[in-house]
């Protein structure tokens, strides 16, 4: 109702004054990088919109059927308290804390991942859990990254699963690059750093006795006892990995969340005039995820848009369509999860100021 819509926005309006009064920031990062990374975007974005045709990308976005982006937006955050639910079994080693607690504290790091540079949301919801729940941040951060690279995994996985059609694909799209290389490389990436983990996890004595040599012998002594506090801190947030029971569960969960996200795509599709496979949008999903860890500006801009439009005029699709499709579905992805989570970010107070980086470094 119009009523309820007013009231919505009047919240909207007084949480993001709220957000403002608090100061909510993150730590710095040096300037060259952030410039480094606006003109990445830049790039990106123009790589993939030579040659487009205005006109008929206006009209694209105008006459698409919105009403797909409910179910879309629906799955999303299906996928998103999956993802709660995955940190709290990667944290159930060190504390066992309710999914409930856990998703709006997962919403805030996502939030920061889309307005802040150098995925500082990460270290924010870390920071946030200690908190909240007095889990030490390296603790934290490191069953963070088993999530990333966890993602990794999957998302080459959903790239492997299409190297056929992947094969026919890359000498047409455009796109910079041999995608299948790109692939090969990330592949040995990802799985030789969950190698190193799943080690790390299984050995923890080992790798302290490993870690402290090398504190030792590279670091001045006024660091040692820090650094080796949050090295063991680090430690026993890989313990979840020690099973290989939770090892396939986090696995499991990670697919889920992945194909979650591809359903997004699949109802966002149906708003416009084309129609791909499930398979074809998969393959989608794995490129211009694996695209986004390349150093951008703030919410992926150009990364994400640029491989997605790549790989949609590769099976035949219009650019203006294409286009139309990739904007529409990077505000869909981006934006419900950055309101909610600003949202909950407004009730935690958070500043980033030197009691902050204390809890950090601690």
């Amino acid at each position: 109702s119009r009523s309820g819509s007013s009231k919505s926005g009047a919240g909207w309006s007084r949480s993001m004054r709220g957000l403002y009064r608090r100061r909510v920031t993150i730590p710095p990062m040096k300037k060259w990088q952030f410039w480094l990374g606006v003109l990445i975007s830049i790039f990106f974005i123009w790589f993939s919109l030579r040659g487009l045709h205005l006109d008929q990308f206006w009209d694209t976005v105008k006459s698409a059927n919105y009403w797909w982006l409910i179910p879309g937006i629906g799955v999303y955050f299906i996928g998103m308290w999956i993802r709660a639910w995955r940190w709290h079994y990667l944290l159930g080693p060190i504390k066992k804390i309710p999914t409930k607690t856990m998703f709006p504290v997962t919403t805030i790091g996502y939030m920061g991942n889309n307005i802040y540079p150098a995925r500082a949301g990460e270290v924010l919801r870390a920071v946030i859990l200690k908190r909240k729940e007095g889990v030490p941040v390296s603790a934290s951060l490191a069953t963070i990254i088993v999530e990333r690279i966890f993602d990794g995994v999957v998302m080459l996985a959903f790239v492997f699963v299409n190297l056929s059609e992947l094969a026919k694909l890359t000498g047409s799209s455009g796109f910079v690059g041999n995608i299948q290389q790109v692939a090969v490389i990330g592949t040995g990436v990802f799985l030789g750093a969950l190698v190193i983990f799943l080690l790390a996890a299984m050995f923890p004595q080992v790798t302290a006795r490993v870690g402290e040599w090398f504190i030792t012998r590279l670091l001045p002594k006024r660091l040692h006892d820090n650094v080796s506090g949050i090295m063991h801190k680090f430690l026993d947030g890989l313990a979840s990995l020690r099973s290989p029971f939770n090892v396939l569960m986090v696995f499991f969960t990670s697919v889920l969340i992945w194909l979650l996200e591809t359903g997004k795509y699949w109802f966002v599709m149906h708003a416009f005039p084309f129609q791909v496979s499930f398979f074809a949008l998969m393959l989608m999903n794995g490129i211009v995820n694996l695209a986004t860890t390349i150093p951008s500006a703030p919410g992926y801009i150009g990364t994400f848009d640029a491989p997605g439009i790549a790989v949609l005029t590769a099976y035949g699709v219009n650019q203006a369509t294409a286009a139309g499709y990739t904007l529409v579905l990077h505000v869909a992805l981006w934006l419900p999860i950055t309101l909610l989570g600003a949202y909950y970010l407004t009730r935690e107070g958070i500043k980033w100021s030197d009691s902050l980086r204390t809890e950090v470094e601690n």
